[in-house]
């Protein structure tokens, strides 16, 4: 295993965007700030998608405009196309990143395009990213199970992932978008992936449905991988698997890698307590069972 391991944080986009509470812009930004101060350096914050297709991150320019950067913390946004691009280059945006799926039945429903559809859609956003000098990451979903079409071949999943790579993602996250992957699986998914994209450039995404995730990220963790993504509280979920709990949480993340003497540069009661401060604003328990340790600790 590597001995630094990088966070990428996605609960303000990936995490709320699956939340059904509705979060102020003031809160959102709150958020962001709270997580920019535990020492996390890679902060997604929102995504400028189509209102209209999203309505929880329709504030998105608003958010953005509104937080205090901090230097050394990246903040990326999601783009779906060129309209995405401008609205986020409008406010400043220097890093966004890039989504499509290993699943043609998961693309086809979603988004009404073929992989090779979705990516064709990336070019142009890809090469006015290079010319303005955008970092960009790519997101491969459903690298180990779809909703639709269930299995997904290893061969399609590296495709994708070697597509993104060569179209210019400075890193590809590859993700369990429904939670049924295994450590086995997702050991596989892996070594399969980085054997035509370097491991270096390779993320982890893993959603927690099955209780499977923390055991999946020290599986690949095992095999080189030192980009892991989480959302502070677990928040998130995935709308086609009734009884997703969300994301791995961040805090268990964290707590799990300190546990493996790796370092993480994170601030983990001061990860914990924004934790447990979400998820009150959401109106629950919180979903890290670490953040619900410390507070009784």
């Amino acid at each position: 295993m590597k001995p630094t391991v990088r966070i990428v944080e996605v609960g303000p986009r990936d995490g709320l965007q699956n939340e059904t509470a509705t979060i102020a812009t003031a809160d959102k930004i709150a958020l962001i700030d709270r997580l920019s101060a535990t020492g996390l350096t890679s902060i997604e914050a929102t995504s400028f998608v189509s209102p209209k297709w999203v309505p929880q991150l329709a504030d998105a320019a608003d958010v953005y405009a509104g937080i205090a950067r901090r230097p050394g913390v990246h903040y990326p946004v999601l783009v779906p196309n060129e309209q995405g691009y401008e609205r986020a280059r409008a406010v400043g945006v220097e890093e966004i990143a890039v989504f499509t799926a290993a699943s043609e039945a998961f693309n086809r429903r979603n988004i009404n395009a073929s992989i090779d559809e979705s990516l064709a859609r990336f070019a142009p956003v890809m090469a006015r990213a290079a010319a303005d000098g955008v970092r960009v990451r790519g997101y491969v979903s459903t690298v180990l199970g779809c909703p639709y079409q269930r299995d997904v071949p290893l061969a399609d999943v590296v495709r994708v992932a070697s597509a993104l790579r060569e179209m210019g993602c400075y890193e590809v996250s590859l993700g369990d978008t429904i939670g049924v992957g295994t450590p086995g699986k997702a050991r596989a998914m892996l070594k399969a992936v980085a054997s035509e994209v370097p491991v270096e450039h390779l993320a982890v995404h893993f959603h927690d449905t099955y209780g499977q995730a923390l055991a999946n990220v020290l599986a690949c963790l095992e095999e080189g991988v030192a980009v892991v993504d989480a959302a502070v509280s677990g928040t998130g979920g995935c709308p086609y698997a009734k009884g997703a709990s969300g994301n791995v949480a961040t805090e268990d993340v964290v707590y799990m890698l300190h546990g493996l003497g790796l370092h993480t540069g994170v601030d983990l009661p001061a990860l914990a307590d924004t934790g447990r401060w979400l998820a009150a604003l959401l109106g629950r328990e919180s979903g890290s069972k670490v953040g619900r340790a410390l507070a009784t600790a």
